[in-house]
């Protein structure tokens, strides 16, 4: 399993969800080669170790605490990801970073490893994402799809009948 496209987010917390939004998304919306599968990860911690063990290509997306403006898109990769653990910015880092903390321990880690997340508005519950990030959720599947195609995959957009 080279690539992974991981979405983390509780879907009953609006904003929250974003991650697991944008991989319903693009698995509805995109045809994905063998190579490339998508986790709906929601909350998941520890648990996510052995999907995650020996990737080439790890893509997480996810509802992102920042300073800027709710509705900005985050994206980082190479080397700014690992800056992202000096300060917890996803309320599911902790989780991650534990599992990718363990993976490098046994050698497993992702080779690479990428970030691409939202300022979220609202993180109340509810199930709806809130209209600011909603707008944002074409723009975040497309991010991800121009990482998938930048890495040298073949995504095509499905044709409807």
């Amino acid at each position: 399993m080279p690539t992974v496209v991981l979405g983390l987010g509780n879907i009953l917390l609006g904003d929250e969800g974003v991650g697991v939004r944008v991989v319903e998304a693009l698995e509805a919306r995109y045809d994905l080669p063998p190579e490339i599968t998508v986790i709906d990860g929601g909350t998941s911690g520890m648990d996510m170790m052995d999907m995650l063990a020996g990737l080439d290509e790890l893509i997480v997306v996810d509802a992102l605490r920042t300073d800027k403006p709710p509705g900005t898109i985050v994206h980082l990769t190479g080397d700014a990801v690992p800056a992202l653990f000096r300060t917890r910015i996803s309320p599911h880092q902790l989780g991650l970073s534990e599992v990718l903390g363990a993976l490098a321990l046994l050698d497993e880690a992702p080779k690479s490893l990428t970030l691409v997340g939202v300022a979220p508005l609202d993180l109340d519950l509810g199930m709806a994402l809130s209209p600011t990030i909603a707008a944002q959720l074409d723009p975040l599947v497309e991010r991800v799809v121009a990482d998938l195609r930048d890495r040298g995959h073949q995504v095509n957009r499905k044709r409807h009948a």
